[in-house]
């Protein structure tokens, strides 16, 4: 037996085995877009994504999409409030507390480590705005550059305003497809999830071989 995605969570599969975890926490996502919690859910995802989380709000974002297609903007829109104050947060942390909590980032947090600070630094004095809005739109791990943000004195205003035009451009785009082409679309994003999160878990990467090597 298989449920159906969107109102619950796969109990068996078609071949009477259980789903691996993948798709469990898929199923378990997609059943927040059937409750009331499904927005705060959402906007707190993005939150913490934003500064140490490592699981991106998009999927919780698709799901809400998938079963509410008319309200898209409605939940692209608060994804991207949860992100942009996630990002001041994350700024927050890298300018009053850095100096306790980076031995934590750099040992626990996917993508915190002292040559990528360099890095990062160094983006900043080239074009602070520029590689924020890079990072708020692609898969280049956002919540280095708000933290980072934070450590090199980035003005707030700088972090907030590319913050709020990548992360809107990203949640809206993302969201604007499903509602374009949701019905079709959505049977080929469950056949194909374990393909579809390897080449987002490879973009993740990619993001992480960006920041090392980009001058």
């Amino acid at each position: 037996m298989e449920t159906n995605p969107v109102g619950g969570v796969d109990i068996e599969m078609k071949d009477g085995s259980k789903p691996n975890w993948l798709r469990r926490l898929y199923n378990w996502t997609i059943h927040w877009a059937t409750t009331p919690q499904a927005v705060p859910a959402l906007v707190t995802i993005a939150f913490i994504e934003s500064s140490f989380f490592p699981i991106p709000p998009d999927v919780l974002l698709l799901a809400l999409c998938f079963a509410h297609p008319k309200k898209w903007a409605h939940f692209a829109f608060w994804c991207t409030v949860g992100s942009v104050a996630g990002g001041v947060f994350g700024w927050w942390i890298g300018h009053a507390l850095w100096g306790v909590v980076a031995p934590w980032f750099f040992a626990h947090v996917p993508g915190f480590t002292e040559a990528t600070f360099l890095k990062v630094e160094g983006f900043y004095q080239q074009n602070a705005f520029l590689f924020i809005l890079t990072a708020a739109f692609t898969p280049i791990p956002f919540k280095v550059f708000t933290v980072a943000s934070g450590v090199f004195a980035v003005p707030l205003p700088t972090l907030v305003s590319a913050s709020i035009l990548g992360r809107a451009g990203r949640f809206f785009l993302v969201a604007a497809v499903i509602r374009l082409g949701g019905v079709k679309l959505k049977p080929h994003i469950e056949k194909y999830l374990e393909v579809a999160v390897t080449l987002l878990f490879l973009l993740g990467i990619g993001g992480f071989i960006a920041i090392k090597w980009l001058k």
